[in-house]
């Protein structure tokens, strides 16, 4: 029986870690580290730091080698591949070194529940005939660290919110009935097909990180100069994550 823990680890930062998400880190048999491109050695480094600042000294860190999506696929069957890719990826390393089973945990950026697919691909292990229990210990999102760093509420008073992704914003455009759309997974600047006429913006990449990088205002103003800032941004740190708010003010 393979005990799961999904740890939700904010940004990176240490002191995002809730006490729930120490006591996981310490009571685990083995923690799985995903090893990506070269160029992205960061966000490894920052998991191996946490695994190093909380867990026990006796913890077995395990690193794997995590799949890539293909880009030129269709989406949908692109993702479906890749999370079959990583479900495999997962059980190999849970073979390799947790095969009597145990405690297993994953440290999972921002929450598990949002814009994440760790509980898909758990669930695939599953349905595969691996015994396991589940459990997840909720982290800081990006959309809180986001909303904390520019001292913002998410909704305006009695109002929903629209949380979506960069690319749903290209293809459908803004969504109808709300006035505050939150923006996540957006490689391709879909700001830049809105019209900024009226909307603010809050963007943020590296949020709660030491190289946090934020802007702020009317979207026909700052809108222009993110892109160039992105790429300067990916220019120096070899990879980048960023999600930003959008409102829009009663007409």
């Amino acid at each position: 029986m393979i005990d799961l823990h999904l740890i939700g680890i904010g940004t990176g930062n240490p002191d995002h870690l809730t006490r729930a998400a120490e006591r996981a880190m310490q009571a685990a048999d083995l923690i799985l580290l995903p090893r990506k491109r070269a160029d992205t050695t960061d966000l490894l480094d920052l998991r191996q730091t946490l695994c190093a600042a909380v867990a026990m000294p006796d913890t077995r860190v395990a690193l794997f080698d995590l799949p890539e999506r293909d880009e030129a696929a269709p989406y949908g069957a692109a993702v479906a591949a890749w999370h079959d890719a990583i479900a495999k990826a997962w059980a190999d390393a849970i073979a390799t070194h947790l095969p009597q089973g145990g405690r297993l945990a994953l440290l999972v950026w921002g929450d598990p529940s949002l814009y994440d697919s760790s509980l898909r691909i758990a669930q695939r292990l599953g349905d595969d005939g691996m015994a396991m229990r589940v459990s997840v210990v909720p982290g800081i999102t990006s959309l809180q660290a986001l909303t904390a760093a520019h001292a913002i509420p998410l909704n305006t008073v009695g109002a929903p919110v629209t949380i979506t992704t960069g690319r749903r914003l290209r293809e459908r455009g803004w969504p109808e009935g709300v006035d505050t759309v939150a923006v996540m997974l957006d490689g391709g600047c879909a700001f830049e097909t809105i019209d900024p006429v009226g909307i603010t913006i809050w963007w943020g990449a590296y949020l709660g990180m030491a190289q946090q990088a934020l802007a702020a205002g009317p979207l026909g103003e700052v809108g222009p100069t993110l892109r160039a800032r992105r790429a300067a941004l990916r220019a120096t740190h070899g990879w980048i994550m960023d999600t930003y708010l959008l409102r829009r003010s009663p007409a």
